[in-house]
């Protein structure tokens, strides 16, 4: 086991990146990969599985998702790296951890619980189109967890039960076999602070999100942002009046993406009057473009087949197994499955 704190981060692909993702959970995720403690991050491809049917597309998100944090600065030399396909011992130790979960643990799963509260609500059978990769989802993910041994789980809050329920698992694991040569370290759930600035509106003024279908993807051609950005929705003050740019969600996004005398400049413009809001959706694509461009044409060579993405996965890939290997031994011995 690593003499250092390890932390541990699990990208589910299931759609395209947006703005609100590199604000709210890439960019702080690759800034805590800089810290002093050992970083590994996994593309959660197998738990894509329990919505997503379109094998072209899962494959596509998979990739998309890898290139856009390399693209975003994240630095496989330091971190890493790797799909959770590539570590195949994770099934085996998933079972073994079933075993020793009880039943109940699951039940008060999160999004178990909302599946079976949305079907009595609408009259339906309990566990109607409940699968069961959605309700043993805790338990992979506890294993994408301990069979790294991490210490420190990035989350956000409403993922921190994921983390609890790890943590129950290591207990119970330690409490059985822990007196047999290895014991698994009782992981910690890391909540960033809940911020305004950390949270983005979306197209029609609520917060971005792939549920509410209104984000703006990280990376569309310029003509296609420009155009997105003049859909978000401005009151009717004239021009030539004041603004208040708080209530702005223009202003809001404007405020996460320019340097700060800029944004300070816009503020004091708007408060002054004179400045149409228009004015400021052609400022604010501007200032988008300008950041986001170069990691675009970086996201578009890592996209390619034969990138260095390929290389860096691959390299990731290789060393999150042999961690693996190694836990599933000594686990398998504690067992008494593999005792020679």
């Amino acid at each position: 086991m690593s003499a250092r704190k390890t932390s541990l981060t699990g990208i589910k692909p299931t759609g395209e990146p947006h703005l609100g993702n590199l604000i709210g959970a890439i960019e702080p995720a690759i800034e805590m990969a800089a810290g002093d403690y050992e970083s590994l991050y996994f593309i959660a491809d197998y738990h894509a599985l329990t919505t997503a049917r379109d094998p072209e597309q899962l494959a596509h998100w998979t990739r998309s998702v890898a290139a856009t944090w390399l693209a975003a600065g994240l630095d496989p030399q330091r971190t890493v790296f790797y799909r959770q396909s590539d570590v195949p011992e994770t099934f085996e130790l998933t079972w073994i951890f079933s075993c020793i979960t009880g039943k109940g643990l699951m039940n008060r799963a999160h999004a178990y619980k909302a599946a079976r509260d949305a079907n009595v609500a609408a009259g339906d059978d309990p566990d109607a189109g409940v699968n069961m990769g959605l309700y043993n989802y805790p338990i992979l993910m506890a294993v994408d967890i301990l069979i790294m041994e991490a210490h420190l789980v990035p989350v956000g809050r409403d993922q921190q039960q994921h983390v609890e329920i790890a943590a129950d698992i290591a207990g119970s694991y330690n409490h059985l076999y822990g007196d047999r040569g290895y014991r698994f370290p009782v992981p910690e759930a890391v909540i960033p602070p809940e911020t305004t600035g950390h949270t983005l509106p979306g197209l029609d003024g609520r917060k971005m999100s792939k549920s509410y279908d209104n984000y703006i993807p990280l990376f569309l051609a310029a003509p296609k942002l420009r155009k997105l950005v003049r859909r978000i929705p401005t009151d009717s003050t004239p021009v030539e009046d004041p603004k208040d740019p708080d209530s702005s969600a223009v202003f809001q996004i404007l405020a996460q993406f320019a340097p700060d005398d800029v944004v300070a400049a816009t503020r004091a413009r708007l408060e002054a009057g004179g400045v149409g809001w228009g004015e400021l959706k052609n400022q604010l694509a501007d200032v988008l473009e300008e950041r986001l461009a170069p990691m675009r044409e970086r996201y578009e060579a890592l996209m390619e087949p034969g990138s260095e993405l390929d290389d860096a996965l691959a390299k990731g890939g290789e060393i999150a197994r042999e961690r693996a290997v190694r836990v599933l031994r000594s686990v398998r011995h504690a067992v008494g499955i593999d005792v020679g």
